[in-house]
Formats: structure tokens, sequence, C-alpha cells
């Protein structure tokens, strides 16, 4: 199946409830614009040492997207001309793996922006990344994590035997670097996604239990959990295709739609750059391909991304997503 037929399918309307738009307008709220772009978030590449099952990218290790040095120059050029940029976001795959990381790194932060690694944390250990957790504390990157509980059994499940043993290990190593102490500049956030079909529990009680249980069994810190709530989208649809629970799932989206985060959503404040210089809305849009609300662009036919400002964004069911109970972002939960 072609990649365009493959996002395709995974755009349901489903002619039983309300398209996002007009559940918006249903809402009384107004149609999704982007404000000051403040956050640029770049997928480097679909590489990754892991196959998650949650995973909306599709990521794995024979992912060969990876993103090129012409780009990776490119977007630190716009960096340096967009000052009103404030946070810069790697995101993969496995951002780590791709060869112009530590560069773009580099770069970004002599720029003065705040980088954030979302990081799947058993990457550390990938043959020639040992003094990775190094880099990234010299630099004060902020590691966000995915764990995706505090038990070996629900995190097996999303991603593989070994997967929290070797996750654990990786934040004690964070730890002993600084990263999640109280007080630390070294700024570790955890994230959370459910195992199956379902919202996020309350993320301040989540984390009180994280916290709980990960410092009393390892002797764990960190400092917030985000709570994420999994996209109807790629890896995670088919599942619940499936299991035949594609629609069901689509129906709780919609039926827990809560318009009080749509002031939060981080489509009003953040591009989106796929790892051949593609601009998106977000990174959900970007993974089913719908061009930009502001129109076809490349990071090549922008000079300012306050050209992108008052815009509309472009909307699919899968919106729903974030909008569902106390809402999701990259951020964790919006209410």
């Amino acid at each position: 199946m072609s990649t365009a037929n493959s996002a395709a399918r995974f755009l349901p309307l489903f002619d039983e409830h309300p398209s996002f738009d007009r559940a918006l307008e249903e809402h009384g709220a107004p149609a999704l614009v982007r404000g000051r772009v403040r956050t640029l978030q770049i997928n480097v590449g679909k590489l990754c040492n892991m196959a998650c099952h949650h995973c909306h990218v599709e990521a794995g290790p024979k992912r060969t997207e990876i993103m090129p040095r012409n780009v990776a120059d490119r977007l630190i050029e716009l960096l340096a001309k967009n000052l009103e940029v404030e946070v810069v976001d790697f995101t993969g795959g496995a951002p780590e793996l791709n060869p112009h990381f530590r560069s773009l790194v580099e770069e970004t932060r002599r720029l003065g922006k705040r980088v954030i690694d979302r990081c799947n944390l058993t990457v550390l250990f990938e043959p020639g990344l040992a003094d990775l957790p190094e880099f990234l504390a010299a630099h004060e990157v902020e590691i966000v994590a995915s764990l995706p509980c505090y038990s070996a059994e629900n995190v097996e499940k999303q991603r593989g035997r070994g997967a929290f043993d070797k996750s654990i290990e990786a934040l004690l190593l964070l730890n002993r670097l600084g990263y999640g102490r109280p007080g630390s500049r070294l700024k570790l956030s955890l994230v959370y996604n459910p195992v199956g079909a379902s919202l996020p529990p309350a993320q301040t009680k989540l984390e009180a239990k994280y916290k709980e249980e990960l410092s009393r069994h390892f002797g764990i810190e960190f400092h917030d959990l985000l709570t994420i709530t999994n996209m109807p989208i790629k890896r995670f649809a088919y599942a619940l295709e499936r299991a035949n629970n594609l629609e069901g799932y689509m129906s709780l989206l919609v039926n827990h739609f809560n318009v009080g985060t749509v002031a939060d959503l981080m489509c009003r404040s953040l591009v989106s750059v796929s790892w051949d210089g593609q601009l998106y809305d977000c990174d959900f849009n970007q993974m089913l391909e719908i061009p930009l609300g502001a129109g076809a662009r490349t990071i090549w036919d922008v000079e300012s991304l306050a050209e992108l400002e008052d815009a509309r964004v472009a909307t699919a069911s899968h919106c729903f997503g974030c909008t569902a109970g106390a809402g999701s972002s990259c951020s964790g939960a919006l209410r």
C-alpha cells in the first residue's frame, strides 16, 4: 500500500460523528488559527532502535528516512532568522540516531533556544552512543523520555521484552548526571501513554504514583509526568482495526470532546518539520501527510515563520485525540 493510501485509510470522518471543525462550531469555538510560532518541532527521521505498538510514526530499525545535512543546515538558518522561536523539540524515530543530531543540538543551543530531546531511553545503550548522556547534560538539553508505566509488564506490552530494565538503567544513569534532581537545570520529564484504547488518567495523580513507585523501588527521580493520548493513526490505528475497535475508540474520543482544551492546543503555537523539510501543522498531520493549513510549504519556501501566523490549522478526525478529556499535547494534559 502506498504511503498516501495508507494515510487516507486512517482519516476516518465516520458519518455518525461530526467533523472536528463542525464540533468546534457546535461548541461555539472559533476555527483553529495559528498565533505566534514559539516551538519548532523537528522530526529528524523515522529510524529507531524500537518498534513500539502505540507509535504514530511507525518508526523502527528498518526505516531509512533520515534528515540529510542540507535540511539540517537550512533549519539552523531559519532558527537564526526567527528569534521568536523559543523551543526546538527534536523527535523521531529516535532522534539521537540521526548523524546530524549533535551538530543540530550544538547550533540550536548556540542560538539560545531551549532544546528538547524526545528520548526512548533504551537508545542510550546503542553502539557508539556511550557518551550521549554526557553530551546532552553538557548542553543542558531537556529530556522527555517515554516510560509507559512504572511496572515492567505494561512497558513490555508496548515496547517489547527487556525494554523496562533498560529504561530503568537509563534513568539511573541520567539521575547520576543530575537529570531529574530537585532544583537541577537538567530537566527530565517522563511520558505515559495508555496501554490500550482508553484515555489517560488524571495527570497529577498519576505523576504522584509514578514518583512514589520509581523512588521506592529504584531510587529514581524526575521532574514531571506528561500524559499523552494515543492517536488513532498509523500503527496504533492498525492495532485498533485488527481488534475491531477503531470505531469504538473514535467514539470514545468524540464523546469526550472538551472545548476547554482548544485554546491550549499545541498547533496554535507550533510548526512541525519533517525529515525532508516539509512543513506541517503538527506531528500527527505530518504522519498523515495533511498539508499545512497555510498552504503546501517547505522550509525553503519561508524566510520568516511569522508568515504562518493567523493561518488556519488543517484538521481531521484524529484531532479529537488532542481534545478528549483533559486534552493531550506534546507537553502533556491541557486541563
